[in-house]
């Protein structure tokens, strides 16, 4: 009698688990018809540094992973994690200035052009939301650039010019350390925002169509900007401050200011941006080695070392997980709008990333996670591509309309230019 009635059960339910949401399907069906665009990888970084110009030489349809330093990105998991668009990091350490900040950027920039170069049938350059569109439809990655910090422009506005000829669609405004002209979220304010050169350097950006990048700025500079720029901005690779009191996190105060603005917070993957107990343990472990350095001071560092171990083996790391990162996502969705939350997960620019999204192959399964709390299709799009598309095509409609802009008002921000 059970076993029919449990048979029965079974034909009751079956309808209903063949009405069950497929969510590879929809995430498929979502990353087909729009395109993926994550807005920060520092691929090209990594290259460079493990394998200088030696790089040329290297398979990139090879599996990162089992390089000497493994790496989060190669071709075959960019095509697994349905990737279409990706901005590309050019990174400069914010301790390199001057020419030599620029000469390390235009080695970056070959980087990248040179691997779309080397796998045309994988990559092609891209200069706008239309060419990302086509790019995507043809099967392939529509590849930009970003500039990860203002200081590698050396305070002029003719190197921006030129980085964006080159392929530059954004730049951060700082890294970690302030510049001449903007506040970066890593030290104690200095100019409480933007200088009125650095006013003019996000006219210029508005201008020529790159889009201005709030990743790693105070949130002073943030609301300078929001105040100044005519276009829409982004933040290639942030997160919720309300869930992570990290100061590279956007602030609830700020979000709002964000969706006014049009723009998108792209959502960083570093277990210490987003899990708060992860950002707990860090700085603890932190203090606990100074202590250990006084403690022992004198003694061999092999002492220190095994004190250390000693500690970390009574104080595991916190485990950060897939649904953490969605959590920021949907808390940016809540604040600010299904319209103003994108990816831009820093793969390759961090030590470690959360389980589940362990390198670019995963993209779909954070979509699926988000389908499985209740998300649209249409907001996933959104999410994926749509809304960073959106800003593109705002910021080069302005851009448009600036093209009259009087060449004197350019020629007096060069003149007004801090002077190293």
């Amino acid at each position: 009698m059970l076993h029919k009635a449990l048979i029965a059960a079974l034909l009751l339910t079956q309808p209903l688990l063949a009405a069950a949401p497929g969510y590879d399907a929809r995430v498929a069906r979502v990353l087909k018809a729009t395109p993926l665009i994550d807005g920060h990888n520092d691929w090209a970084e990594q290259l460079r540094d493990q394998f200088g110009e030696k790089w040329w030489n290297v398979d990139l349809t090879a599996d990162g992973r089992k390089f000497d330093r493994a790496l989060h990105t190669d071709i075959p998991r960019l095509r697994a994690g349905m990737v279409g668009g990706q901005f590309w990091s050019v990174y400069v350490p914010a301790e390199v200035t001057g020419p030599a900040a620029i000469k390390a950027t235009l080695e970056q920039i070959d980087i990248v052009r040179g691997i779309a170069a080397r796998y045309p049938q994988t990559f092609e350059m891209a200069g706008t939301a239309a060419d990302i569109r086509r790019i995507h439809k043809a099967g392939k990655i529509a590849s930009l650039l970003g500039v990860e910090g203002g200081s590698q422009i050396d305070n002029s506005l003719a190197v921006l010019r030129q980085y964006q000829a080159l392929g530059v669609r954004y730049m951060t405004l700082t890294h970690v350390l302030h510049n001449d002209w903007a506040d970066s979220a890593n030290q104690p304010p200095l100019h409480n925002g933007l200088t009125p050169f650095g006013r003019a350097v996000i006219a210029e950006m508005n201008r020529i169509g790159m889009l201005v990048d709030l990743s790693h700025v105070s949130p002073a500079t943030m609301k300078a900007v929001l105040a100044t720029t005519k276009a829409p901005v982004i933040y290639s690779h942030s997160s919720a401050r309300a869930l992570n009191s990290h100061p590279r996190n956007v602030p609830d105060d700020v979000l709002p200011q964000v969706a006014a603005n049009g723009g998108v917070v792209m959502i960083n993957y570093y277990a210490v941006f987003v899990d708060q107990a992860r950002l707990d343990w860090q700085t603890a472990r932190a203090a606990e080695t100074v202590r250990l350095k006084a403690v022992l001071m004198g003694e061999p560092q092999a002492k220190v070392d095994a004190a250390l171990n000693d500690w970390d083996k009574a104080h595991p790391r916190p485990v950060t997980t897939l649904a953490t990162i969605a959590d920021h996502v949907e808390h940016i969705a809540k604040v600010a709008g299904h319209d103003h939350v994108g990816l831009g997960a820093d793969f390759d620019g961090i030590p470690d990333t959360p389980v589940g999204l362990e390198g670019v192959e995963t993209y779909p399964a954070l979509m699926a996670e988000l389908m499985r709390r209740g998300w649209s299709d249409a907001d996933v799009a959104k999410l994926a591509g749509g809304n960073v598309l959106r800003v593109m095509e705002r910021a080069e409609a302005v851009a448009a309309s600036m093209q009259g802009a009087a060449v004197e008002t350019r020629s007096e921000a060069e003149m007004d230019a801090p002077k190293k």
